[in-house]
């Protein structure tokens, strides 16, 4: 799948405002107009994941007139967290959401995608910075997940962990702080499962917001496993206490 860019400062300003989902922007180091400052105030309004580059690789871009602004269309439609929340509690007995805190892996990504596909994940929620994008080494590693699964792209996962709150549904953090056993939990009921960074794992704000704490237990000499198949045997216990 080719990844689709915006070219120029009012083309991406027409974007925000018609609330088209960006993943990134690129920035001139060089630019400084006052419609280029409207831009990224713009930017930071809408809390849109950016960078300052310098010319030379600006001008990469097929040599278009970017006028020192280029942006990346994110391949897919996000949708609202509440709504999502709504829409799943009403429809499935017991609901399931991931929260990814900070994955950088577009290929790691994929495959989180791909397994909560194949077990009817209610949806997926990201930050909008700080986050792996959802490009063309995601979507094919997802094998097509990435279409199938509902995604809500948040400004901080502590928001969406509120949310949660309100909801009732409990946020279980996968993490190694924590001798209690994933298998030793209660997940048959409507579960937010909160996923970390490869190498830091939950932030330790965030994992405070977790009612429940669970880690996979390590016979051999492999202290931790691949964040997607960490996820993968979270949701398959999931599935086998809701099926039992």
């Amino acid at each position: 799948m080719s990844t689709t860019y915006i070219y120029g400062i009012r083309a991406i300003l027409e974007a925000l405002e018609n609330e088209q989902d960006i993943d990134k922007v690129y920035l001139s180091q060089q630019a400084k107009s006052p419609l280029f400052k409207s831009l990224e105030a713009q930017l930071r309004a809408h809390n849109i994941n950016h960078s300052y580059v310098p010319d030379a690789r600006m001008n990469r871009f097929n040599d278009r007139n970017h006028q020192g602004a280029v942006a990346r269309v994110a391949p897919i439609s996000f949708v609202a967290l509440e709504e999502l929340i709504e829409t799943s509690t009403t429809t499935s007995k017991a609901a399931t959401f991931i929260l990814l805190d900070g994955l950088t892996d577009p290929r790691n990504l994929g495959a989180i995608f791909r397994t909560a596909a194949a077990q009817e994940v209610n949806g997926i929620v990201i930050p909008q910075t700080g986050s792996a994008p959802i490009n063309a080494d995601t979507i094919k590693t997802s094998a097509g997940g990435v279409f199938s699964v509902p995604v809500a792209r948040v400004a901080h996962l502590k928001d969406a962990a509120f949310l949660f709150q309100q909801y009732d549904i409990p946020l279980v953090g996968l993490t190694e702080k924590t001798d209690q056993s994933i298998y030793d939990l209660d997940l048959s009921a409507s579960v937010a499962l909160v996923l970390g960074n490869e190498e830091k794992g939950i932030h330790p704000s965030l994992l405070k917001l977790c009612s429940q704490k669970g880690q996979l237990p390590m016979t051999g000499n492999i202290a931790s496993l691949n964040v997607s198949v960490a996820c993968g045997v979270c949701l398959y216990e999931i599935y086998r206490q809701r099926n039992s």
